[in-house]
C-alpha cells in the first residue's frame, strides 16, 4: 500500500472499517432534517479533502443500530493517501464525534463496491435477560423481565437455516424482489444476564434480523414454540408473526468479500 508512483491517478478508492454507537443517530443514511451516520461521516472526510466526498456503507442501519465493523468505501485524494494513510483514521477521527470511529482502512480496486461486492453480513442482538433493566446497558441490549427458554430459542432457530424464503420475517414494505436468502449460522447463547443471538446470510431483507429476534423471543416467553415458528416460516404470512424486536439491540458485525472482511481489517493502517 506505501509503493511510491508518479503517475498516481488523483482519486484513490479506500475501504474504511466503521464503528459506531447507533443511539444519537437516525440510521446511517443521510437525511434532509435528521443526524446520519453518513452525512457526519461524510463531513468529516471533507475538511480533510476540501470538497465534497460520498461515503457509501455495506448496510443500511436503521435508527438506533450499532456497529462493530462495518464496512464503507469512499473515493480520496490519491497524494494524500500515499503521504499518510493515518489521514483516513486518526486525522478524520478527530473530526468525528466520540459515537464514530475509524478503525481499519486499506485501499482498493477503483470499481470496489462496499455495498454490491459483500458476499455476506453478520449480525448481533444483545437481550438483556433480566427481572430489573441495567442502567449501564439501556441503549445496547433490548430489556426482556420474563425469563427465556434459551434451548426452546435454540430448537426454534434451527428452523432457518439454510436458503428458503424468508417472507414471514421480512418488514412490509420490504423492497427486495425476492425473500429467498440463506443463512448460514445462527446461534443464541446466554452468559449471566446477557442472551446474543448470532446471525450471518449471504444478504439480509428489510428488518429480517430484528423480525427473526421478536419471534424468536416469543418462543423464549412461551407465547409460542418452536414447531409454530416452524410452522410460519413455511406460510410466508408476516402477519401472523411476532412484534419487531427494538433497534437498540442490534449490532452490524461484519461484512464478507473475496478477499477480505470488515473484521479482519480492524487494526489496518
Amino acid at each position: 500500500m506505501n509503493t511510491a508512483n508518479s503517475d498516481l491517478p488523483e482519486k484513490q478508492r479506500i475501504a474504511m472499517v466503521v464503528e459506531f454507537d447507533g443511539q444519537p443517530f437516525h440510521g446511517w443514511q443521510q437525511q434532509n432534517n435528521a443526524c446520519s451516520v453518513q452525512a457526519t461521516m461524510q463531513e468529516a472526510l471533507q475538511r480533510i479533502e476540501g470538497g465534497s466526498v460520498v461515503v457509501t456503507a455495506a448496510g443500511r442501519t436503521d435508527a438506533g443500530v450499532h456497529a462493530e465493523a462495518m464496512m464503507v468505501h469512499a473515493d480520496v485524494s490519491a497524494s494524500r493517501w500515499q503521504r499518510s494513510h493515518l489521514a483516513y483514521v486518526h486525522g478524520i477521527n478527530s473530526f468525528l464525534p466520540l459515537q464514530i470511529r475509524v478503525i481499519g482502512v486499506r485501499a482498493v480496486d477503483a470499481n470496489f463496491h462496499a455495498r454490491f461486492d459483500c458476499r455476506g453480513r453478520s449480525y448481533r442482538y444483545q437481550i438483556w435477560n433480566r427481572s430489573t433493566a441495567s442502567a449501564l446497558h439501556r441503549w445496547q441490549h433490548w430489556w426482556m423481565p420474563k425469563t427465556l427458554d434459551v434451548e426452546a430459542m435454540r430448537e426454534a432457530a434451527q428452523h432457518c437455516m439454510g436458503r428458503q424464503d424468508f417472507s414471514a420475517i421480512r418488514a412490509s414494505g420490504c423492497q427486495a424482489s425476492s425473500a429467498t436468502r440463506c443463512i448460514h449460522t445462527l446461534t443464541v447463547e446466554q452468559s449471566g444476564h446477557c442472551i446474543t443471538i448470532s446471525v450471518s446470510a449471504d444478504a439480509f431483507l428489510y428488518h429480517m434480523v430484528r423480525n427473526l429476534v421478536g419471534n424468536l423471543v416469543d418462543v423464549g416467553c412461551g407465547r409460542s414454540t418452536p414447531d409454530a415458528f416452524a410452522a410460519l416460516l413455511a406460510g410466508k404470512d408476516r402477519s401472523l408473526g411476532a412484534a419487531t424486536a427494538p433497534a437498540h439491540g442490534l449490532y452490524f458485525v461484519d461484512a464478507q468479500y473475496d478477499d477480505f472482511s470488515s473484521q479482519a481489517l480492524i487494526g489496518s493502517f
